[in-house]
């Protein structure tokens, strides 16, 4: 790598920025790590990350389809609220692919998804399991943290 003039970029330290400590509706993992999709639209996982920008912070929010790993929906808000996170998210991976009997919907325990604004959302399919992350655990959300990981190494982090 010296001699071609190349370096690595490096990712920085891992940083828990998900608010759990609320009121609202908490569900069971039932996605859990180890669950294999074989067939699009059987389980969605969701998270949303924090991007430092000269101007202050934005909140990126994706939803993934576990079966291909394709950003489905995604939203990117100057504000962590539901309505400008999740909401717009939401909107966008309903359009891009149906919502199958059955589909889990897999995030963390953040107030966003939480939210009875959401859950109400959620509710109106009546063919959504909900499934959440444990309390503190974030490799119960890897696919959405790895993403989040290889997005801001090779995109954010180390561009000068």
């Amino acid at each position: 790598m010296k001699q071609l003039g190349l370096r690595s970029k490096l990712s920085k330290k891992f940083k828990v920025t998900t608010n759990s400590n609320h009121n609202y509706l908490i569900v069971e993992n039932i996605l859990n790590s180890g669950f294999i999709v074989k067939m699009p639209s059987k389980a969605w996982v969701s998270d949303i990350t924090y991007i430092q920008t000269k101007k202050g912070f934005v909140y990126l929010t994706t939803i993934m389809d576990f079966y291909d790993r394709k950003i489905i929906g995604w939203s990117l808000s100057d504000g962590m609220s539901t309505n400008k996170t999740m909401l717009g998210a939401w909107k966008m991976a309903v359009k891009n692919r149906n919502i199958e009997e059955g589909l889990i919907f897999h995030s963390d325990r953040g107030v966003q998804y939480a939210s009875k604004k959401f859950e109400n959302v959620l509710d109106s399919y009546k063919k959504i399991t909900r499934s959440m992350s444990r309390k503190g655990n974030c490799w119960d959300n890897a696919v959405a943290e790895s993403f989040f990981k290889s997005l801001k190494t090779e995109l954010i982090y180390g561009t000068n």
